[in-house]
């Protein structure tokens, strides 16, 4: 090992040593005698080590970013197709699997075998983790299981195909799921993460390859890579294995009409019946540990998020009929569109009669600080967090639901779904709220054209399938709605090939014109809008002049559309856009061996 790496070593471990509160190990371990031949040997010093890659999991609120579900006033580059050749830099960072890989390669120095390998396998649950937010950003990149010295030639090693990568990482997170414990807690990862964590990363990988198949997103594949069939196979067995076994469910100790918002409104999970929630971040006000949900649901300033009418018309009816189906749906206001939906609608964003936790006053949608007037409320808190950063709900990073909806789609997509593995799924989650279940035979006779449609579906779905098609939409349409404002859409419609969809308006609800408007039903108008000088008289607290201060997709009606100045300019490219570009500074060092990803043009004559 070289100097350099030593140093790297010594200063990682003496921060460890600093952040912990075991006075026995600093006695133990004074800092001019630490070395990484004599640390790892004793529970403290490996929990220490490990508890520092904690922060690699999702912190933020929305962290999952903007889609075709979820805008704010500004979107996102990916989704107006203007990331630069610089974009990814950020993606690249490699300090993590730095200090993983130490870990692995000095974890010996514990002789308690079972302990050993209980922290082996959470290092690889990381490193698994590292590696599938690697791939989703740039495909093919090297693997590493091993630490780099400052003149080693594996500086410059090029880039591996992903189906290697993929194989290291179920390989990883095999080992983490036989040596992790099989317990339940709220904020440690377990062996029932780890089951987690490979149903969502298999079927990401088994659905990309399925819908990329052919493409130039999968050139660099071998000739005897896995099938995307094995991928969805992993992911369903992780999955049936989890049901079968984690002891988790669905939370539901509340009434129908709160059992789901109830699981996003808790400051901590353990709060109540927590059969769902496998894993979540903790926030605590009192050592200073926040996030900024209730100030970003207030704030004309900031991100102004709200979910498109896109996903909002994807709702069912409370009787499971389709809200697409009904005539006249494209025109009506929010106040008719809402009523007798299925109830999570009621509980994601506001509705009449909303009132926030802890209060009995109604409050409308408010377009000043929610871009398509249809405003999310899930870990949206009391009014005692609405300072900027000082929310501290628990977020959650793994829940059952997700599980579930993994298992379903997998087996639907495999083509072996049956009724018995919707019911055991898929009725689950509609239980919850109320929603009868989905029927598997009713939806592959009658594929909903909504979902099909490229301006607000999945065409790929009838293109890549022969049977299951009503099924496959449905499952994907249950995942849109149960796993909104969590961060998974944007993968989603990577994984799905279906990146035109952020070509689309992105509209929020719709207004026929200028008037008042009582968005709550409360008897006092919230909106007003006008065409012209100035606002009427009686007019809202919130007034926006048409084509100025709010923009209709029809002019003087339609849906709001704030984003259709600049949306002549967005652009979706099939064969660069599912990827970032790889870093030019990288490419530079290495000598060209790692190779640009397709479609970006960063100069390099290599």
């Amino acid at each position: 090992m070289t100097g350099t790496m030593k140093k790297y070593i010594f200063a990682v471990l003496v921060t460890m040593l600093a952040l912990s509160s075991c006075e026995e190990m600093l006695d133990r371990f004074p800092q001019d005698t630490l070395s990484p031949e004599t640390f790892f040997a004793t529970e403290t010093e490996m929990r220490s080590y490990t508890d520092a890659l904690y922060p690699m999991l999702p912190s933020g609120f929305m962290s999952g970013g903007q889609s075709d579900a979820i805008v704010g006033r500004s979107l996102d580059d990916a989704l107006k197709g203007a990331r630069t050749i610089n974009s990814g830099d950020a993606g690249w960072s490699w300090t993590y699997l730095r200090r993983i890989n130490t870990f692995l390669e000095y974890s010996g120095n514990c002789k308690d075998e079972t302990l050993r390998n209980q922290y082996i396998g959470l290092s690889r649950f990381f490193r698994a983790f590292f590696y599938f937010e690697k791939i989703k950003m740039y495909g093919d990149v090297p693997w590493y299981d091993h630490t780099l010295g400052s003149d080693s030639d594996d500086l410059s090693k090029p880039r591996d195909n992903r189906d290697y990568v993929m194989q290291k990482m179920i390989e990883d997170i095999d080992f983490a799921i036989d040596h992790l414990p099989a317990v339940h807690s709220d904020y440690r990862i377990t062996k029932w993460t780890a089951l987690a964590f490979k149903s969502r990363f298999c079927l990401y990988e088994g659905t990309f390859r399925k819908y990329h198949d052919g493409t130039i997103t999968l050139r660099t594949l071998p000739a005897d890579a896995k099938p995307y069939s094995y991928y969805l196979e992993q992911a369903a067995d992780a999955a049936d294995k989890f049901i079968a076994a984690s002891g988790y469910g669905i939370y539901g100790s509340e009434t129908p009409d709160k059992n789901y918002i109830g699981l996003f409104t808790k400051y901590n999970i353990s709060e109540g019946t927590n059969k769902e929630v496998i894993l979540a971040r903790d926030y605590n006000v009192n050592y200073n540990v926040t996030h900024s949900a209730n100030n970003q649901y207030i704030s004309a300033t900031l991100s102004r998020f709200g979910v498109t009418r896109k996903i909002i018309a994807s709702y069912l009816m409370a009787d499971g009929s389709r809200f697409t189906d009904r005539e006249g749906w494209q025109t009506m206001v929010f106040t008719e569109e809402v009523k007798d939906r299925d109830p999570r609608l009621a509980q994601s964003i506001r509705t009449p009669g909303y009132c926030r936790l802890g209060t009995t006053t109604r409050i409308a949608p408010n377009l000043n600080h929610c871009e398509t007037g249809y405003a999310p409320i899930k870990y949206f808190m009391g009014t005692k967090d609405d300072t900027y950063n000082e929310s501290y709900c628990d977020l959650i990073l793994f829940r059952a639901a997700e599980v579930y909806l993994n298992f379903a789609e997998a087996k639907a997509e495999l083509g072996s779904i049956t009724q018995a593995d919707i019911d055991r799924s898929i009725k689950l989650l509609r239980d919850r709220v109320g929603m009868p279940n989905l029927d598997m035979e009713a939806a592959n006779a009658s594929p909903d054209p909504y979902l099909l449609a490229p301006a607000t579906g999945y065409p790929k779905v009838a293109a890549k399938n022969t049977s299951n098609v009503g099924v496959i939409l449905e499952i994907r349409r249950e995942r849109s709605i149960e796993l909104l404002e969590e961060g998974f859409r944007y993968d989603d419609i990577i994984r799905w090939a279906e990146g035109h969809a952020f070509e689309q308006p992105l509209l929020g609800m719709y207004f026929p014109g200028e008037g008042n408007y009582d968005l709550d039903e409360d008897g006092v108008y919230d909106v007003t809008l006008y065409i012209g000088g100035s606002a009427p008289q009686g007019s809202a607290v919130n007034k926006y002049r048409i084509g100025s201060e709010i923009l209709l997709s029809e002019g003087t009606s339609g849906c709001v559309d704030n984003h259709q100045k600049s949306r002549p300019g967005w652009t979706w490219d099939d064969g660069k856009d599912y990827y970032y570009p790889i870093p030019v500074e990288q490419r530079s060092l290495t000598g060209g061996a790692l190779t640009q990803n397709p479609g970006w043009n960063d100069g390099l004559s290599f």
